[in-house]
Formats: structure tokens, sequence, C-alpha cells
């Protein structure tokens, strides 16, 4: 008999309560999977897309030639470091163009725009990290309880029989603790991957924060430099309209 097929036997001999916790493991340890890879598609992307964004924003680019890149050309697909880039500078000249607004105020609307869309995108990069966490931390429980229950059906059989025996309760002592094994091939991937994905995810933040900060000190210098013709310093190109 090869595995596939005792697996099969096990699986099908087995109580109807302890298929059930089987197949509810099996269905989570799939979702799992597929969140896995999910996960690793988009977080390879999302630092693929800092490193390139980052190169190009430290390459000497005016700020006004940036955000016009990034918006015009990506419009709705961009994410991390540009959202927070061009949300904080689309504030700052919104702010600025406005009559009457003190340089504290324009930079305290840039940093809570930037700040929000840093929310944003910490919210999008988080998406299933919860579920792993929870497979991996439930999944031994809810194998451990389909073993519990088959072993105590194995055992209640015992008691319509005058003589016990080992091969009498060995076939469903093993049909039960399939259920454990099920239960940790769900769990394992499942922490592995949430505690890895936790610590890439905490690089993002750190990085996202750090360019926040950057982009906040060289903003504050444009707020309280004195404004060339048309409103604006040295650096920007005045001829790019940015609507509100």
């Amino acid at each position: 008999m090869t595995t596939d097929q005792s697996f099969i036997s096990l699986f099908t001999n087995a109580s109807l309560l302890v298929k059930m916790v089987m197949l509810l493991l099996l269905a989570a340890s799939i979702v799992s999977w597929t969140f896995i890879f999910q996960r690793w598609q988009l977080f390879a992307s999302a630092s693929r897309a800092m490193n390139a964004f980052e190169n190009t924003f430290w390459s000497g680019i005016e700020l006004s030639k940036l955000y016009q890149k990034y918006s015009g050309e990506r419009h709705g697909e961009v994410s991390g470091t540009e959202s927070i880039f061009l949300a904080g500078f689309k504030e700052f000249v919104r702010l600025r163009k406005q009559s009457g607004n003190q340089a504290a105020a324009v930079m305290e609307g840039a940093q809570r725009a930037m700040r929000v869309a840093m929310a944003r995108e910490v919210e999008r990069l988080e998406t299933h990290l919860p579920f792993l966490a929870t497979v991996g931390s439930v999944s031994p429980y809810i194998g451990l309880f389909g073993t519990v229950w088959g072993i105590m059906n194995s055992l209640r059989s015992l008691g319509s029989v005058q003589q016990a025996t080992l091969s009498m309760v060995a076939p469903g002592i093993s049909e039960a603790l399939v259920a454990t094994a099920i239960g940790l091939f769900a769990a394992i991937p499942a922490v592995v991957a949430y505690n890895r994905y936790s610590n890439r995810l905490q690089g993002l933040v750190n990085r996202y924060e750090a360019f926040l900060e950057e982009f906040t000190s060289i903003l504050h210098r444009q707020a309280y430099a004195k404004p060339a013709v048309g409103g604006f310093t040295e650096g920007y190109d005045n001829s790019h309209e940015i609507d509100e």
C-alpha cells in the first residue's frame, strides 16, 4: 500500500468530526500557502519600487519634475515611498499657494498628508498577516482536538469487547493522530512566514519613516526660504501646475 493510499484510508475510516477537522486544516493550509506566495511577491515588489524611487529622488532631479513623472505616468498605481512623496509634495504646494498660510501650517499639512499615505501603505502590506498568525497559533490545537476525539472513540469501542488488544485500537489511534499531523503541517509554514514577513514589514516601515523625515527636512528648508518670483523657491519648476 502506498503512502497516498494509506492516508486516504486513514481519512475515510475516521469519524465524521475528525474528517471535518482534517478538511478544515487542509483548507487553512491551502489558503495560507496562497497568502504566503502573494505576500512574497508584494514585499519583493515594494522593495524594488522603493530602491528605484530613492535612486531617482537622490539623483538631483527637481521635485516638480519628479512629481510630474510619478503622478502623470503612473497615476493610480503608485505605492510605498512614491505615494508618500506625492501626497506630501502636492499638499505642500497646495497650501503654499494659498495666501495667508504660515510656513508652520504648510509643514503641518504636508506632514499630515505623508503620514496618512504611509499608514495606508502599511495597512496594505499588513493584509493577510493576521490570518497567517491565526493559522499558526490555532491549527495545532484544532488538530489536537481531532486527535483527542478520535482516541476517545477508539477507547470507547473497547467497552463492548471481552478482551482488548492493541490491534483493535491501533487503527483508530492512527486515524486520530493524522489530525495532529495536518495541524502541524498547516501551522509551521504559517508561523515561519508570519515572522519573516513581519520583519520585512518593519524594515520597510523604518525606511518609509526615514524617507518621510528626510523629505520633511527638504520641504522645511523650502517653506522657510525666501520665495522667488511666482511664490516658489529656487529648484521648483514653476511652469508645473498642481491641481488641488
